[in-house]
């Protein structure tokens, strides 16, 4: 088995309103690149968030109390903490810099997943947020994709985060339709006979990694790429069951 990663060159610049997988399947057709049964289709949150309105122009935000108060132990910017507050159910940690959120979708990261990267702030500081359900829009854009190309395939929908005790950042699933996400080894045994209690393979966020290595985070301009040659497996699964529950979280 060979896994290869294939950027989709060439996409636009995405705005509000625009149907990314008519711009998809388009641009596939203009580079010739033809999809294939099995592939994923790995799409960057940011491009996903443009389309669909997630764009929130901090002049337009009134910060609380609460915001103003964690703004200044944080030394932020009261209306983006209070972008940040909504988009969040609970704040885990924080200090000059950073806050570290629990998103309203249940991931625990830094500023709820609320970006200023790589937006255009012509009309004054903006921020972008996460999509409201990246597994819908997974699901949309997979049934939208296969509806114009006829293949069997599965979409992800990629993020950067960061982990604990680890320095810098890697591709994350956020939202994920038509492939299995976890891979379940528990109750099966080792080459030695022994018996596994705990190997669950995170595949989404392996693929989100792989991805992330060819469309990048800053310049380049490569919103989308194609994984191929995986041991693909249809499924009805999502990016939300890679959340672990509270009740399991020995550090929070």
């Amino acid at each position: 088995m060979e896994m290869r990663v294939l950027p989709v060159k060439g996409l636009p610049m995405i705005h509000e309103g625009d149907d990314l997988a008519h711009l998809i399947t388009n641009q596939l057709r203009d580079n010739r690149q033809p999809l294939e049964d099995g592939d994923v289709v790995v799409i960057a949150q940011k491009i996903v968030s443009k389309a669909e309105g997630r764009l929130v122009s901090l002049a337009s935000v009134t910060p609380s109390e609460e915001a103003i108060s964690l703004a200044t132990e944080t030394e932020k910017d009261p209306r983006l903490v209070e972008v940040i507050l909504r988009e969040s159910e609970a704040v885990v940690r924080h200090k000059p810099g950073v806050m570290i959120m629990r998103h309203r979708l249940g991931h625990v990261g830094a500023h709820a997943g609320v970006d200023q990267s790589n937006i255009d702030h012509a009309d004054g500081d903006a921020a972008l947020l996460l999509p409201l359900d990246p597994d819908a829009s997974a699901k949309s854009l997979r049934d939208a994709i296969r509806h114009r190309l006829g293949k069997e395939i599965g979409v992800l929908i990629s993020d950067s985060g960061n982990r604990p005790w680890r320095l810098g950042t890697t591709g994350i699933a956020i939202g994920a339709s038509g492939f299995t996400v976890l891979d379940d080894h528990r109750g099966g045994t080792d080459l030695y006979g022994r018996e596994l209690k705990v190997t669950l393979i995170n595949r989404a966020d392996s693929i989100a990694t792989a991805a992330t290595l060819i469309m990048g985070e800053t310049t380049e301009q490569i919103p989308v790429a194609i994984v191929r040659g995986f041991d693909y497996e249809p499924s009805d699964q999502t990016a939300a069951m890679i959340n672990r529950p509270i009740e399991e979280d020995l550090f929070l």
